[in-house]
């Protein structure tokens, strides 16, 4: 059994998908683990991780709609607010989905469906340095 761990930086530019499945699959393909687990994980509380399609855009565009519509962005319904109107609605969304994603590794690749692409999703307006930490384990 072996272990491979490496942090990514991710550049954001405000509320939005970042797919970062290119920059998983070399670390993945690098390490020369044939079948393990990997496991995401994203240091942030204003932001999170999924695994969704990758095929058409609209996907993401239509959770970001869906977000706003469920979270309301006003800053009025919120106490916290020390970083602006969206930082406790970045919050609540990132409860909602997730800061950690385990993903089976098969053929030293990381076992993702045909259109699934694995995204950073930014909560926040303005742009943020997100750090992704990750970590195979297998033989």
């Amino acid at each position: 059994m072996r272990q491979a761990r490496t942090g990514l930086e991710i550049e954001t530019a405000g509320q939005g998908f970042y797919e970062i499945t290119d920059r998983v699959r070399a670390f993945v393909g690098a390490e020369g683990i044939e079948t393990g687990l990997l496991t995401v994980f994203l240091h942030h509380t204003s932001a999170s991780l999924m695994i969704q399609e990758n095929a058409d855009p609209t996907v993401q565009e239509d959770f970001m709609t869906f977000f706003k519509r469920l979270v309301p962005e006003d800053g009025r319904s919120y106490r916290h607010g020390s970083e602006g109107a969206d930082d406790m609605p970045a919050h609540i969304k990132s409860a909602l989905t997730t800061v950690q994603l385990a993903i089976p590794v098969s053929a030293g690749r990381p076992d993702l469906g045909t259109w699934q692409g694995i995204y950073l999703v930014e909560h926040r307006y303005r742009p943020h340095r997100r750090r992704v930490t990750l970590h195979l384990i297998g033989a």
